[in-house]
């Protein structure tokens, strides 16, 4: 396992985001008939992901994933090839059903924290300017898709080199959205 490569868009460095920028196409990997999702707004907390649920690309330990509010989202073309991988998670990942590539993934559960956002793989268009990746989640996941336990060490310290900041759940910041939401519908919330 080469630790250096965490992802081909994150290895050797990736670009800040564009403050003007206003969005761009998603494609498939497929060589013809690709399924396109336009997505017309910037993303947010992109992040390296090391779930085994999330699309990677060929030979990554993580994936890249951002949010986007979901209204933002259309699929413009070869919708009838996209299938949800697993009806029974939380995110219904919607992927071609010829080259696997998942285009984005939704939660449909109204009273979850993070409805109304879509998860998108930036790299899969050819636009600059997305939000750039701030941190890596779900670290030791990556033992449960073959990683070593002897090479963790090593997994985090390349994360920090690349400024991504490595946790085993989410970022602080998403971490208290999720509990501001739970305490809300306790009826704990405090400002």
């Amino acid at each position: 396992m080469n630790v250096q490569k965490i992802h081909p868009a994150v290895d050797a460095g990736f670009k800040s985001a564009n403050a003007q920028f206003s969005g761009g196409m998603l494609r498939c990997h497929c060589a013809q008939h690709q399924v396109e999702v336009k997505l017309e707004s910037q993303t947010m907390f992109n992040h390296a992901c090391g779930c085994t649920k999330c699309w990677k690309p060929e030979g990554a330990l993580f994936s890249l994933v951002a949010v986007i509010p979901k209204e933002k989202v259309s699929v413009t073309a070869n919708a009838g090839k996209l299938k949800v991988v697993d009806e029974n998670t939380l995110i219904k990942r919607h992927a071609c059903s010829e080259c696997g590539v998942h285009m984005y993934g939704r939660i449909e559960n109204e009273q979850h924290a993070f409805y109304g956002l879509d998860f998108v793989h930036t790299e899969l268009s050819e636009s600059e300017g997305w939000s750039a990746p701030g941190f890596a989640a779900f670290v030791s996941s990556i033992i449960e898709s073959g990683a070593p336990v002897s090479k963790m060490a090593a997994v985090r310290e390349r994360l920090t080199e690349l400024n991504l900041t490595p946790y085993d759940c989410l970022s602080p910041e998403l971490m208290d959205m999720l509990a501001a939401h739970s305490a809300k519908q306790a009826g704990t919330w405090q400002e």
